[in-house]
């Protein structure tokens, strides 16, 4: 269940703390998170200021409980004011189960009384600077470079932000697909950048045995969650069961540089705001999902665009350099495509790509397989009647 903590309490004293930090979670002392890096609870108070990566913590300290998650909510973390329940998964706090906010620092005494609360906001880590467009585009370039991952793969699509960063870095490949088109452009793109991949077919009866799993882990029934879920279940497994603690996946550069097919509508102004939205929302939309399924298959998920000092440089970058019209023709993640373009075949570069969903056909699959058992795709899936906890015990 990644980070699960409830306390034994006697005459208002805790007496004992049950507690665990299953892996990618880690645990120092009375300390237990989620982050690339240990918390300092000197800095407690300003948490959300201090760590510089996506991290969600629970640390028992004698007065008091304390509960914190970074700005953007990267990392899920719920709570029960009544018993002290506290998980990344709210199933296992049950009905009257809190969400810890996007950039909260929450103090709670053993009977479950807020003490103290600080919220503090995207902008009061991600500041708007006027810097040099050619400056924050080296900074993105040098950042990937410098990035280093160990003992990993990279979920490969053969897009422009999985081919850049499997040029990057000399990691196996690892692809699931349920498309012979996407299968055929897939094997076809590694070969152009010279690399092998290990690809795993799925099949519309395995995505029916792993709906009750996925949708007990995402914990919603939304069907557009839930058909983006599979394909990353099915990655985050496959790349398990290859022996990898760690995969590397390309989240955020859509929201960072202007990759959604929607954004080509927008004026310059529209642009700009949506893009900063989408990338607030960069939790709340996509990271607990992919961070609950990675729970799930206890496996970490590692995103190189989403470092601190890319986004810091990203969300300065004018709109402009992100949708823009060459030729009479409107080019999407521009400014990502240039850096991508002096190290892959143009071919990849400025290939357009299908988001996750339609491109392995999973939506297709689930609503078939939903009109098969005679229901409406939300009407099954809430069917499926499970819960996390039959997963962990």
């Amino acid at each position: 269940m990644a980070l699960f903590a409830t306390p034994e309490i006697e005459n208002g004293r805790v007496v004992r703390i049950y507690a665990s930090a299953r892996y990618p979670s880690k645990q120092s002392g009375n300390l237990f998170f989620d982050s690339e890096t240990t918390p300092n609870l000197l800095f407690a108070d300003e948490m959300p200021l201090k760590m510089g990566c996506f991290y969600s913590l629970i640390a028992f300290r004698p007065s008091h409980i304390l509960l914190s998650r970074d700005v953007i909510g990267g990392k899920p973390l719920y709570y029960n004011p009544r018993d002290l329940t506290i998980s990344s998964f709210k199933e296992f706090c049950g009905n009257e189960a809190l969400e810890i906010c996007e950039g909260e620092v929450l103090k709670l005494d053993y009977s479950g009384n807020v003490i103290d609360r600080k919220i503090y906001s995207f902008e009061d880590v991600f500041k708007k600077e006027n810097r040099d467009v050619n400056e924050l585009i080296q900074t993105i370039e040098e950042k990937l470079l410098s990035f280093k991952p160990k003992h990993s793969c990279i979920s490969f699509s053969g897009g422009v932000d999985s081919s850049l960063l499997a040029v990057l870095y000399d990691l196996q490949l690892v692809a699931v697909t349920a498309n012979d088109k996407e299968e055929e452009w897939i094997r076809r793109a590694a070969k152009l950048i010279d690399r092998d991949v290990e690809i795993l077919r799925f099949s519309e009866e395995e995505v029916k045995q792993s709906l009750r799993k996925v949708v007990s882990l995402i914990e919603t029934y939304d069907a557009m969650q839930v058909s983006i879920a599979i394909p990353i279940y099915f990655a985050t497994k496959f790349a398990k069961e290859l022996g990898y603690n760690k995969i590397l996946f390309g989240q955020g550069a859509d929201e960072l540089f202007g990759g959604y097919k929607r954004y080509e509508t927008l004026d310059e102004f529209e642009l700009e705001n949506q893009l900063e939205l989408d990338v607030k929302s960069l939790g709340r939309n996509n990271l607990v999902r992919d961070n609950k399924i990675a729970y799930g298959n206890e496996i970490e998920i590692v995103t190189p665009y989403l470092q601190w000092d890319i986004i810091r440089a990203a969300i300065n970058i004018p709109p402009n350099y992100k949708v823009r019209k060459v030729n009479g023709e409107i080019i999407r993640k521009y400014v990502l495509r240039e850096i991508a373009s002096k190290y892959l075949p143009k071919e990849i570069a400025f290939r357009d790509k299908k988001a996750v969903q339609y491109s392995t056909k999973t939506k297709d699959l689930l609503f078939k397989i939903a009109k098969r058992e005679g229901k409406q795709i939300k009407d099954y899936l809430k069917s499926l009647e499970s819960n996390v906890e039959n997963f962990w015990f």
